[in-house]
């Protein structure tokens, strides 16, 4: 097969190149500086590539060089505190070497290959390895044992093996038909990895986020979208959840986000503080950096580099929970390519494909039990930034129809400073039907019970709201009044979360069943206090409500809550007597 072709035409980031042989989605250098690109059309000997790289100055005639390598990233330890672009390549390593601004047709190693590492031996030899297997460990940060397993589909009867300081690319094992393996695998980015089985979603992603945990619950394995205006919470929310949720392994691909923003994600994330650990959360986490500058072909690869990274631990037996900050970005890319390519648009310009593509990202997420035999899950939380906000638009729709959980973010609640911005009435979750049996064996029997009855305040309140309006609330009769007070409870006391509080930011899933009951305990003791003839005045302003408010913002909330209840409820009794 020849393996060099000629530029013959270029339109933007797609190249087409005459007189190469080549396969659907080879590697490909292109040009003098050998730009990176892949093939994506194949007409006789015409290809068509995708350049993840600006391909400005390159002309007719100049060499395309085929690989005949697949897109694929480098998998092993060393990813982790890693910052990559789309492409897998290490963006602090590069920055070391020439500056803020990159040289193009400019390659680095995914991670240092001369690194020391100390390899662990879980088989013998005589064992019998398959696909998938974990063969040793690796300690790959303070918190993070990284498992060393036989690529799927390669494996054999062990010859010999060794413990001991490696490097990624030294053999550690070798099998006795003469094949061998080194901790570092590669795989390609748009297949995705096998496992035995997946599991249906029955345990719940605990994000320590009061409305997500309690009304519109996310299940490990599950898949979110979070459609959003610009300056809603999208990004803080993320990052509030890659902090807070209790997966074990965070993989946040900032997707065509705006340079500054992604600034702001770079800074501040190596200085988080994993709560759980004490230690910086870089140490769990995997970061790819595209920003809506660089190259328009890599925001397209970045989400496949990004799930790939994560099924790769997903099948260490790990929670991995992937952020993809936004899909919108990277819909726009696959709108910008499909047009350069010709091809007919479909809505709105993008092209007819679109919701399948999204589709086969989403599908991608699952809690599964591994080629190894453990259990492992990628949660996918995929923000949605839709033109104007209107979540009518392709992108979302296709979202919409894949995802199960729908966090709708509200521009007038955050004008309002009603953080988190989720709309409690736009919002949804198909989850809690198959997580119902999980909070009633783990937290209480009544818990689904509480959170409809809480849906169910908000909702009335609407309908309320729409009245109030028009003749105000006093004239409504006492006991609406009293369900427009409750919800206000359940809106400023359990909605709103400030994720910038070092106690309110993230709140116990016990504690939080516990705030639910309180709001329920009000309502009946001032329906009982009302019904005996006190005033809503009297029941509503009692202190010790208040103090009930304001005791989330302090440590040790969750002891002191029940006896904070006791008291409310005795002052509103009290109530009676007065009258």
């Amino acid at each position: 097969m020849k393996n060099e072709g000629l530029i013959y035409r270029i339109s933007g980031p797609v190249v087409t190149a005459i007189d190469m042989k080549a396969a659907m989605y080879d590697v490909v250098r292109v040009g003098t500086e050998g730009l990176m690109g892949e093939v994506i059309e194949l007409h006789g000997d015409k290809a068509v590539i995708q350049v993840y790289e600006d391909t400005s100055g390159i002309r007719p005639g100049e060499i395309v060089i085929n690989t005949g390598e697949t897109l694929s990233v480098s998998l092993g330890p060393g990813l982790l505190t890693q910052i990559y672009d789309g492409i897998q390549r290490p963006l602090p390593t590069l920055e070391k070497e020439m500056g803020v601004f990159l040289t193009r047709g400019v390659d680095a190693d995914a991670f240092d290959l001369e690194k020391i590492w100390t390899f662990e031996p879980q088989v013998s030899v005589g064992d019998t390895i398959v696909g998938g297997q974990v063969v040793g460990h690796v300690q790959e940060t303070d918190t993070i044992v990284h498992k060393i397993m036989a690529v799927p589909g390669a494996g054999g009867v062990v010859k010999s093996i060794e413990s001991g300081d490696f490097n990624v690319t030294q053999t550690i094992c070798t099998f006795e038909d003469g094949s061998d393996m080194q901790m570092m695998q590669k795989w390609p980015v748009r297949t995705p990895r096998p496992y035995q089985q997946k599991y249906p979603p029955v345990i719940p992603l605990i994000t320590g986020m009061r409305i997500l945990d309690f009304l519109f619950p996310l299940a490990k394995g599950g898949a979110a979208g979070i459609p959003g205006p610009f300056g809603s919470g999208k990004t803080v929310t993320q990052q509030s959840l890659a902090k807070y949720s209790d997966a074990q392994l965070v993989v946040y691909i900032g997707c065509g986000e705006r340079g500054n923003e992604m600034t702001e994600v770079l800074d501040e994330f190596p200085h988080l503080i994993d709560p759980n650990t004490g230690k910086p959360l870089m140490e769990r986490t995997v970061m790819i950096a595209n920003t809506s500058n660089m190259p328009v072909a890599a925001r397209e690869a970045s989400v496949y580099t990004g799930i790939t990274i994560a099924e790769y631990y997903r099948d260490m037996g790990y929670d991995v929970a992937l952020m993809a900050d936004s899909t919108s970005r990277w819909a726009e890319a696959m709108r910008e390519i499909s047009s350069r390519l010709e091809e007919m648009p479909g809505e709105e310009g993008y092209p007819a494909y679109l919701s399948t593509r999204i589709a086969e990202f989403y599908e991608r997420a699952g809690r599964v039990e591994t080629l190894n035999g453990e259990d492992g899950s990628i949660t996918v939380i995929g923000a949605v930034s839709p033109p104007g906000g209107d979540i009518s638009e392709p992108v979302s729709q296709g979202t919409l129809r894949i995802v199960k959980v729908f966090w709708g973010l509200d521009a007038g609640l955050a004008r309002q400073r009603h953080f988190p911005a989720i709309n409690w009435l736009n919002s949804y979750s198909l989850y809690p039907q198959s997580l119902d049996q999980w909070f009633r064996d783990n937290i209480a029997q009544d818990f689904p019970e509480i959170r409809t009855e809480l849906s169910g305040l908000l909702q009335i309140e609407s309908e309320l709201q729409e009245i109030v309006q028009l003749v105000g609330s006093d004239a409504l009769p006492v006991d609406q009044q009293l369900t427009l007070e409750v919800a206000r409870m359940i809106r400023e006391y359990f909605l709103q979360q400030n994720g910038f509080h070092e106690v309110d930011a993230y709140c116990d899933i016990n504690l939080q069943y516990k705030m639910a009951k309180a709001i329920l305990a009000f309502q009946e003791s001032a329906k009982s206090a009302m019904a005996s003839g006190s005033q809503l005045g009297d029941v509503v302003n009692v202190p010790s409500r208040s103090d009930l408010m304001r005791g989330r913002l302090n440590k040790g909330y969750i002891d002191t809550i029940d006896d904070m209840v006791k008291t409310m409820l005795a002052e509103i009794a009290a109530t009676v007597e007065e009258n």
